[in-house]
Order: structure tokens, then C-alpha cells, then sequence
């Protein structure tokens, strides 16, 4: 597969807090969060610490409680969307607490059309690209996934209960195995095959969040398009969109998680903290990125870290009592912006189903061209059929000596149909044929009617199929019909053109923060001695408190790395214990013969990373 690199840049991290919910009004929460949109800017302080200093993050966007959906689209998921109809892959995936607005953010409420989230906007700005599009064939289909307590399951199976393995190709990377996949022709058939997999989506009610998801899940979106270059040559480039709507993590102290909700939970978390493992690995730069520990970062492995645009939205609720959690979503998000990815083009890959889709179309119009033609060569296939001459005898003649071998044949069968018919006619109303050969002419006549019938009806098959594969091809301008005006795309350029305009604003603002604490105090000049004092006091405050959020952050990565290293001492102590137990076990109870024929039965898989022991073949024994 050939490929236009890029240089490396980094992954996108915006913040997005949504407001006090009623509960949190009720049990008289204040709100934690300070939000300054102009420069990027989200602040977070204690509320058990009337002197701990406020911890500041800065990012490339941020959206506050009176956000908009739109807003977030068209400033953040946009330049995406479009990076991926170049033939980029790109991530879109939402980061946070459960209940913090993450499946909002991604869907959002389908029937309000200020409300919809970035999927179903998503769906939209692809249709309308390609219906704008000239000289271009687009293929769209789609893919939805779960992964559900570990568990893989596609959401669009017919079998629920069919569980899904990962593999990996040196061309592709990872890959779902035996994923299906949709062909998707407009907004509202996408919508369908989306819709069909939210029925299948596990969710359940906690105390966080009455409609808590309780899986990650992963639609994709992959749009290949077909055009002809300067080399004159057609080539074909696929991009691959993954719109990720991940579980939120929670305490079971808060969410009030029993049973079934706590099993999930546990698995939840545990992918969420094997996915913040990854972000700190790739920004601490060691060597080995644990992506194997769970199928979540397995999946998002070209997302972070990879080939991949991504943008990481990091959802956070403002309330007092989700500080720790709050605070921990900020820290993960800082982090993340640093992670650095290589975005390339796929150019003319071999799996290309669009390239399949094209050969297959061609082979059939040259088939039915043969068909046609009749045997195709330029020569008309002659057939032969008995009518009586002149004299009142019959006898062999060619149907189509009148048909010139390079003129058109197209209704040679209609021709052939309508003498046979004729023929067929006359044989039954002449009275001078004996029985016998009139039944022996009339059975001839039947044949040759019947094989015409056949030939038809295959030409009408392979019309059908042409027209089949035709209709799932796209081509801007007249195969899709919720066109756009001229007004509507002028609209969508001056919201594109304010959205970078406002991060433009944002960077010069973060750039004069920086400036303004890097500069050199000696190099000040002061008119009064009065002006020195006011102004140096006013940057020592400004340093002083800066010290004091990085000590507070050094204290806090401490106390957070020894509660690391406890959990991590403590999974080792059960380990070791648990080997012991079994240890004993093997040597007290398992014979050595019986032990050496277990091991040599011992097989590893390296793509799971498991044991596993080879069932007793019968030629063994």
C-alpha cells in the first residue's frame, strides 16, 4: 500500500464541562471549575483547601457549560472529518467520569437538530462533501462494535452472543476478525445501521447516571474514493473514521455498583487505566507502550501513538464532590496532548472493496456486451431454422444472413423471437406435413424460443447486478439527493473561517502568557521606583503561585505513585502466593511423567499472550 507520509504532529485535546445537573443543586454542590474560552485555560480548585493553590491546565480548546454543539463540530471535529476524506485516518473519542457528558458530546439528541452530537453531524458533512464533489466515485460503509467486559461483539451480528477475536496484519495493523460491514448510500440508511446497533448497546442505571453505558463502543466509518490523477492512471484513497464513545470510569462508593454493574465496572476501569497507561508511556517516551494489555488500546493502537489525526475530547463535571475525579481527567488530557502521531494518506491499498467493486461492474458490461453481441468476436452468431421454400418443401436456413457482421445486433434476439414465432405459425396451419414432422419442426421451434428466453433473462440478470453494484457507488452531484445551495456552503465557510479565527485568538493569547512569564525582569524599565515595586511584586506573586501549583503537583504525583506502587505490591503478594499454592499442588499430587506430558503439550499464543493445552490426539496414545 502506498502512502504520502506527513510529519508528526500532535493529537488534539479539547475540554468540554457541562453544567450542574439538578441532583448535584439538590445536595448543594458548588461548581470547582473556572473555564477562560479566549485563552484556553481551565481552573480547578479544592474544596477541602481554602489555602491550596488553584491547579491551572491549558489546552487547544475548551467549551464551557453555554457551548453549543455546533460550536464543537465545526471549531474541533471538521478539519477531521475533512482529513479523513483525504484518505487520512482519524479518531474521535470521549474521555471521562461517567455521567459527564461523553455519549451526549458523541450523539447527542438526534431529533433536536441543534442538539445532535459529532456522529450524526459526522454522517451529514460526509454526504454533503461527496454530493459537492465532481468527477469522483465514493464507497461508504460502516462498522459497530462493543467491547463489553472485555468481550468483543459486533452490534450489527444477527448473533449477540458470537464473541469476535482480534488479529493483526503487517499491511493493515489490528483488525477486527469477521467484522461486518454495510454499504451506506445515504444519511438515513447510515442512521438505520447505527440505530440497529444502539439496540444491542449494554447499558444499565447507577447513581452517577441512570443511563450509563456500560461498554466501549466504536463505530466505523470507511470512505473510499476513486478519481483519476495527472498521471492519467485511476487511484483510489481510503479513509477510516472511528467515532469511539467510551465508558466512564466511577467509584463504587458513588456509582453504588453491585453484582453485574460491578463486574462491569471493574472491567471498565481497568481498560480506562490500561489506556492511561499507554498515554504515559508514549509521553514518558520508554520504549515498550503496553497497547496488549487490553483490546481497547489494541484498537486505538493507530489512534495513539500511530498514523492516525486524533482528537481526544476530556468531559469533566464542575460539581465539588468529583474533584479527585475531575482533577484525574485533567491530568490524563495534559498528558495526552503531548502524544505525538504520524497521519499518512493511504493510497491505492489492496483491499480496496471499491477497486473489487469497479473490476466486478466492468467484468459484467463486458459480459453482457458479449451476450449482446451474441458470442461477442464482431461476428453474429448464425442459427438455423426450417421454413418452407417455394416449392412447398422445407428446408435449412440461416435466421440472420441479413445481419451484417459489424452492424448493431442489439435486437437480433427480438428478431429471432418474432420469425420463430412465425415459423412456429405456419407449421401448425399446414395441412401437407405429416403429424410426426410437424411435431419434430414444432419441438425445434420450442428449443430454439426457449433458449432465447434463457439468454434474455441472463442479460436481464446481469443488467440487475450492474445496476445493484452501480447504485452503491456515489458520485458528487447526481446520485445523492439532499443537495446543498450555495447559500448553505457560503454559511458553512464563514462558520470554518470564524472557528479558525477564534483559535488563532487563543494562540496568541497563550503565546503572550508565555511571553509575558518568560521575560527578563533586568530588561524591564520603570519611569518610577513606585512602578518597579508595583510591578515586580505583582510577577513575584505571579511565580509564587506558580511554585506552589508545581509543589502541589509534585505531591500529588507522589502520593499518586505510591498508591501505585502499594496496588502493585500488593497484585504481586497475591501472585506469589497463589503460584506457591499451585506450585505445591504440581509437586505433591502430580506425578512427574504426567507433569512432563502437560508441558510438552503447553501451547503459546502470541496474540492473546495466553497458554493454552492441546487436546489428546487419539494417534498419541
Amino acid at each position: 500500500m502506498s502512502s504520502k507520509s506527513k510529519k508528526a504532529e500532535c493529537i488534539k485535546v479539547v475540554v468540554r464541562c457541562r453544567p450542574l445537573n439538578q441532583k448535584e443543586i439538590s445536595g448543594n454542590h458548588e461548581s470547582i471549575v473556572k473555564m477562560d474560552i479566549k485563552v484556553g485555560q481551565v481552573e480547578i480548585r479544592n474544596p477541602k483547601s481554602t489555602t491550596e493553590p488553584a491547579r491551572q491546565f491549558t489546552f487547544d480548546s475548551i467549551y464551557d457549560w453555554n457551548s453549543t454543539q455546533s460550536d464543537i463540530f465545526v471549531e474541533t471535529f471538521q478539519g477531521l472529518l475533512d482529513s479523513v476524506l483525504s484518505g487520512f485516518n482519524g479518531t474521535i473519542f470521549a474521555y471521562g467520569q461517567t455521567g459527564t457528558g461523553k455519549t451526549f458530546t458523541m450523539e447527542g439528541k438526534r431529533s433536536d437538530a441543534e442538539l445532535r452530537g459529532a456522529i450524526p453531524r459526522s454522517f451529514e458533512h460526509i454526504y454533503k462533501h461527496i454530493a459537492r464533489t465532481t468527477d469522483q466515485q465514493y464507497l461508504v460503509r460502516a462498522s459497530y462494535l462493543e467491547i463489553y467486559q472485555e468481550q468483543i461483539r459486533d452490534l450489527l451480528s444477527k448473533d449477540q452472543n458470537k464473541r469476535l477475536e482480534l488479529r493483526e496484519r503487517p499491511d493493515t495493523g489490528v483488525y477486527v476478525k469477521d467484522l461486518l460491514s454495510f454499504v451506506t448510500k445515504s444519511v438515513k440508511e447510515i442512521e438505520h445501521v447505527m440505530n440497529v446497533g444502539n439496540q444491542n448497546r449494554s447499558v444499565g442505571s447507577t447513581n452517577m447516571n441512570e443511563h450509563s453505558s456500560r461498554s466501549h463502543a466504536i463505530f466505523v466509518i470507511t470512505v473510499e474514493c476513486s478519481e483519476d490523477g495527472v498521471d492519467g492512471k485511476n487511484h483510489i484513497r481510503v479513509g477510516k473514521l472511528n467515532l469511539v464513545d467510551l465508558a466512564g470510569s466511577e467509584r463504587q462508593a458513588k456509582s453504588g455498583a453491585s453484582g453485574e454493574r460491578l463486574k462491569e465496572a471493574t472491567k471498565i476501569n481497568l481498560s480506562l487505566s490500561a489506556l492511561g497507561n499507554v498515554i504515559s508511556a508514549l509521553v514518558g517516551g520508554t520504549s515498550h507502550i503496553p497497547y496488549r494489555d487490553s483490546k481497547l488500546t489494541r484498537l486505538l493502537e493507530d489512534s495513539l501513538g500511530g498514523n492516525a489525526k486524533t482528537v481526544m475530547v476530556a468531559n469533566i463535571g464542575p460539581a465539588s464532590y468529583n474533584f479527585d475525579e475531575t482533577l484525574t481527567t485533567l491530568r490524563y488530557a495534559n498528558r495526552a496532548k503531548n502524544i505525538q502521531n504520524k497521519p499518512k494518506i493511504n493510497e491505492d491499498p489492496k483491499d480496496a472493496l471499491l477497486r473489487e467493486f469497479q473490476e466486478e461492474i466492468a467484468k459484467l458490461k463486458a459480459s453482457l456486451e458479449k451476450r449482446g453481441k451474441g458470442g461477442g468476436g464482431g461476428k453474429s452468431k448464425k442459427t438455423r431454422s426450417k421454413r418452407r421454400g417455394a416449392d412447398g418443401k422445407y428446408e435449412e436456413v440461416d435466421d440472420d444472413d441479413d445481419v451484417e457482421e459489424s452492424g448493431s445486433t442489439e435486437d437480433l434476439p427480438e428478431e429471432q423471437r418474432a420469425r420463430l414465432e412465425e415459423d412456429k405459425n405456419r407449421i401448425l396451419q399446414d395441412k401437407n406435413i405429416a403429424q410426426e414432422e410437424k411435431q419434430k419442426l414444432l419441438q425445434e421451434a420450442e428449443q430454439k424460443l426457449s433458449q432465447i428466453k434463457k439468454e434474455e433473462a441472463k442479460k436481464a440478470e446481469l443488467g440487475a447486478k450492474i445496476q445493484a453494484m452501480q447504485s452503491k457507488l456515489l458520485v458528487g452531484g447526481r446520485t445523492i439527493q439532499d443537495h446543498t445551495t450555495e447559500q448553505e456552503k457560503e454559511l458553512e465557510r464563514k462558520k470554518k473561517q470564524l472557528a479558525e479565527q477564534r483559535k488563532l485568538e487563543r494562540k496568541m493569547q497563550q503565546e503572550l502568557m508565555q511571553r509575558e512569564e518568560s521575560t527578563n525582569v533586568a530588561q524591564d524599565s520603570y519611569s518610577s521606583l513606585r512602578q518597579e515595586v508595583d510591578d515586580k511584586t505583582k510577577k513575584l506573586k505571579k511565580i509564587y503561585s506558580k511554585m506552589l501549583q508545581v509543589k502541589t503537583e509534585i505531591d500529588d504525583m507522589r502520593l499518586e505513585n505510591t498508591k501505585e506502587r502499594e496496588k502493585l505490591e500488593l497484585m504481586q503478594m497475591e501472585m506469589t502466593r497463589e503460584l506457591k499454592f499451585k506450585t505445591t499442588i504440581i509437586e505433591n499430587f502430580v506425578p512427574n511423567a504426567d507433569l512432563k506430558k502437560l508441558e510438552d503439550r503447553l501451547v503459546y499464543d502470541e496474540e492473546s499472550e495466553t497458554y493454552s493445552i492441546r487436546p489428546i490426539s487419539l494417534n498419541n496414545k
